[in-house]
């Protein structure tokens, strides 16, 4: 089996401090592998990098439109945001415009990362709801198939009819099936694949045509309203952010925890997926960003925000910096 291989490190006082490895796969319109390191048959957990897998039913079933969704709140359905007023207020409308509340959300609660909305919670002596969970968004659209098809209450459950139309669109685009599922974060199932596959159905998504069948509709809708509402997909001096606005709505990317990251470029028609073994999101940030620009979509200097990260330290002075592994990603 192959082994993972370097992507990044953190180098201190000029010695290399902290290695970390991982699998990517760049992957074309015909789901080949175009280039790959470490190993693309990795099964892993594509956690929230996945969210615009499991909004393809809230789309193609005509759920989005039918509840008049915007394009902001289609990104909000890929979304692992801030917590910030922004995205609070924007859960809590739709959620109202479909008759429904907070209390409907089977996400969980947990305090903001949005540092002002969690000092207003602080000033207040107010408390997180589950409109502050970085995975409202996905779950508001979750809530709008699951009242668009009558069904259960209970969204989350793995024999849910969402659930089991999520796992049909994910295997049809990772063009395998699953493995098998954990429990994520916020609740919801999240299906296993392997890294190729992940990449497959990223590149699936950036050939998907506007005039195609109603899932290629979907799956374009949705990467360009990522691509255009990126404050909606992550928040403000987050990656996903960052890099989609240097990018000019050309590209969609998104991170899931424990180190996973895709990238849908459509002008290439290419996928990108990647995994850090170890789980560090700083290396997951340098490897996407170098990718990114190895594709020819992203400059050397906005790559460089992440691939050349300096660490300060707390009396301003330059501690460390994170650093591409020799060889990564050049052939």
């Amino acid at each position: 089996m192959v082994n993972a291989v370097p992507m990044a490190g953190l180098w201190r006082g000029g010695m290399l401090e902290s290695t970390h490895l991982g699998h990517a796969v760049i992957c074309d319109a015909a789901g080949e592998i175009v280039e790959a390191w470490g190993n693309p048959d990795r099964v892993i957990f594509p956690r929230s990098s996945c969210k615009m897998l499991q909004a393809l039913p809230l789309v193609e079933s005509g759920a989005a439109d039918a509840a008049g969704l915007t394009e902001a709140q289609l990104a909000l359905s890929c979304a692992s945001h801030q917590g910030a007023a922004l995205h609070v207020t924007a859960v809590r409308d739709w959620l109202e415009t479909l008759g429904l509340a907070e209390t409907d959300l089977r996400c969980g609660a947990h305090e903001p990362y949005d540092r002002t909305e969690r000092n207003r919670l602080i000033k207040t002596d107010d408390s997180p709801c589950q409109f502050h969970n970085n995975c409202s968004g996905k779950h508001a659209g979750m809530l709008t198939w699951t009242r668009h098809a009558k069904a259960g209450p209970e969204y989350v459950e793995p024999d849910h009819p969402l659930q089991r139309a999520i796992r049909e669109a994910f295997e049809a685009t990772t063009g395998a099936p699953s493995p098998g599922f954990g429990i994520d974060g916020c609740s919801a199932p999240n299906f296993a694949c392997t890294v190729a596959g992940l990449g497959r159905a990223m590149a699936y998504f950036a050939a998907a045509p506007a005039d195609g069948s109603a899932r290629d509709r979907a799956a374009h809708r949705l990467t360009r309203a990522m691509a255009a509402f990126p404050e909606m997909v992550a928040g403000e001096g987050r990656a996903c952010t960052i890099l989609m606005r240097e990018m000019g709505g050309r590209v969609a990317i998104k991170t899931g925890a424990e180190a996973v990251f895709v990238a849908i470029v459509p002008e290439k028609r290419l996928g990108i997926a990647l995994k850090i073994e170890d789980g560090n999101s700083r290396a997951s940030e340098a490897a996407i960003a170098a990718l990114l620009h190895h594709v020819g979509v992203l400059s050397e200097t906005a790559a460089r925000r992440y691939t050349a990260a300096a660490q300060i330290n707390c009396r301003g002075l330059h501690a460390a910096e994170m650093r591409l592994a020799p060889g990564f990603p050049a052939a």
